[in-house]
């Protein structure tokens, strides 16, 4: 199973088993809201386990896929509150088919500060 294939069956079926075992020891997460990449396994497990809660579930879909050899672009859409998030995620992995680089981007500018109010609430859940 390819590492895409792997995402793709967290997305929909989320693990925190599932996703641990996705991530690179050195993986790095950028986010649409934190100004600096988040370097190391734990953080960007932290925020990926947390966008799957606020972002995940009935509703959201991927609408397109570009893909290279290690890497692919996923657009997807999800309503949440009234609001139509649209966003991409852009995905790297390395040889042993494990997530090195992860970068989210959302619009429109209500959705990324609505996104930020409930990522920042989910995060200080731990």
């Amino acid at each position: 199973m390819s590492a895409l294939d792997k995402w793709h069956g967290y997305m929909a079926h989320p693990s925190a088993e599932s996703l641990a075992a996705m991530l690179a020891d050195d993986v790095v997460f950028e986010s649409p809201v934190v100004h600096t990449p988040q370097a190391g396994k734990d953080i960007t497990f932290k925020y990926l386990w947390s966008a799957a809660k606020v972002l995940g579930g009935d509703g959201f879909v991927y609408l397109n896929e570009w893909r290279g050899e290690r890497s692919a672009i996923l657009e997807f859409e999800q309503t949440i509150e009234g609001i139509k998030v649209n966003g991409i995620d852009m995905i790297w992995w390395n040889e042993d088919d494990l997530i090195t680089r992860f970068k989210v981007m959302v619009r429109p500018l209500k959705a990324v500060n609505m996104l930020h109010a409930m990522m920042g609430a989910q995060l200080a859940k731990g």
